[in-house]
C-alpha cells in the first residue's frame, strides 16, 4: 500500500480524465488535493507555495514546514496512489522529497 519513506515536500496534480463519465475521478482527485492543502495551511496554519489553474495543483512547504506536513502528505500520496492504480490513463501524481 504505497509510500516511501521519504519525507515529502509537497505535490504536483495535473490533467483531465477527458472521458465521458469519468469526471468523477477528477473530482476525487481535486477533493482529496484541497483536503490535504486546506489543513495544512488552514488549520496547521503552515505556509506553502500553492499553485492553482484548470486541471493543475501543486503545493510546496520547505524545511521544518514540511516535516510538519508529513501525515497528511503521505496520507494524500496512498490515497492517489490507490487511485491511480484504479485509473492509471487518468491521474499523474508528482510528489517533491525534502532536499538534504
Amino acid at each position: 500500500m504505497g509510500g516511501s519513506g521519504c519525507e515529502l515536500a509537497g505535490f504536483r496534480v495535473s490533467g483531465h480524465t477527458g472521458v465521458r463519465g469519468e469526471s468523477v475521478v477528477c473530482a476525487a482527485v481535486s477533493s482529496a488535493c484541497y483536503m490535504a492543502a486546506n489543513t495544512i495551511t488552514d488549520v496547521l496554519m503552515l505556509n506553502a507555495d500553492i499553485s492553482l489553474r484548470d486541471g493543475y495543483m501543486s503545493l510546496t512547504l520547505c524545511g521544518s514546514e514540511a516535516g510538519r506536513a508529513q501525515v497528511i502528505l503521505q496520507g494524500l500520496r496512498i490515497h492517489l496512489e490507490q487511485l491511480a492504480e484504479q485509473y492509471p490513463k487518468n491521474i499523474k501524481i508528482k510528489f517533491s522529497e525534502v532536499q538534504q
